[in-house]
């Protein structure tokens, strides 16, 4: 019993310090009351942890009384993204994806004006796509693509197609730039990008983005189907399962915001 009273007592104060760390990360500097407010803690417990803390190193009091955030939680984040190894940390979210959804997942990264596929979990059904690790795919007309060109500015984007001609793969490939522009701006609101046989016949691919913790876009992964086995009843549930996996994994990435484009 007096354990359990210990445990639970070490716990609320690690809330409370974390608490009083994303407090301050949020201002420039802050006095003791207005951080009693925003922490909803008594000065005089706020002073103990903060006494702490500055003892520690993690925080600043200034000659005005001002107290502020240090550096050394950004050291220690910086460590820590050193040795993240992106692919190791997305390989369970695909396989849930997989698991959920039966088909298969794909993540890539962007290379110059392609996608290179780097992570892939395969399909359930003895019929898939072909596709491997390492296989270079362009933006324009794949799923996986139009997410990282829908986070490019536009003059990246129309440096993009300064460079690149808009070839088209099948019928249904995007064959202009206002075309592809209309579609990047679709992607950008509704936060996942759609292939709908555009890079190939009879295939289907729906893609999302995986950010870091500076919000960029640094990978993407999307669920590919053959045409015959996608239902379109469930799309909205499909959709979501899949941007809800890359939020997951962008926060693992340390990214805080929204993923919405």
């Amino acid at each position: 019993m007096e354990k359990a009273r210990e445990d639970e007592k070490q716990m609320s104060a690690v809330v409370r310090t974390i608490s009083i760390l994303e407090a301050l990360s949020e201002m420039e500097s802050c006095n003791l009351e207005n951080l009693s407010r925003k922490t909803d803690l008594p000065k005089a417990t706020l002073l103990r942890f903060l006494s702490t803390l500055t003892a520690l190193g993690y925080v600043y009091r200034d000659g005005a009384d001002l107290y502020h955030l240090t550096l050394k939680m950004f050291s220690i984040g910086s460590r820590s993204l050193r040795h993240m190894d992106l692919i190791n940390t997305a390989k369970p979210f695909a396989k849930h994806l997989c698991q959920e959804l039966g088909e298969t997942v794909h993540m890539g990264i962007l290379e110059d004006d392609s996608a290179v596929y780097v992570l892939k979990e395969e399909s359930i059904y003895p019929l898939r796509m072909y596709s491997r690790v390492g296989k270079v795919i362009p933006l324009y007309c794949t799923a996986i693509g139009k997410i990282f060109l829908a986070d490019m500015s536009e003059k990246e984007l129309q440096e993009y197609l300064d460079r690149n001609q808009l070839k088209p793969f099948t019928a249904k490939s995007i064959k202009t730039p206002q075309a592809l522009r209309d579609e990047l701006e679709r992607t950008r609101q509704r936060g996942w990008a759609i292939d709908d046989e555009e890079h190939e016949e009879n295939m289907l691919c729906i893609g999302a983005p995986i950010k870091d913790y500076s919000g960029k876009t640094i990978a993407a992964m999307s669920v590919s189907w053959p045409i015959f086995r996608f239902n379109n009843d469930s799309f909205q549930e499909i959709t979501e399962e899949i941007k809800n996996t890359t939020a997951e994994l962008s926060k693992v990435l340390g990214f805080l915001g929204s993923t919405e484009q």
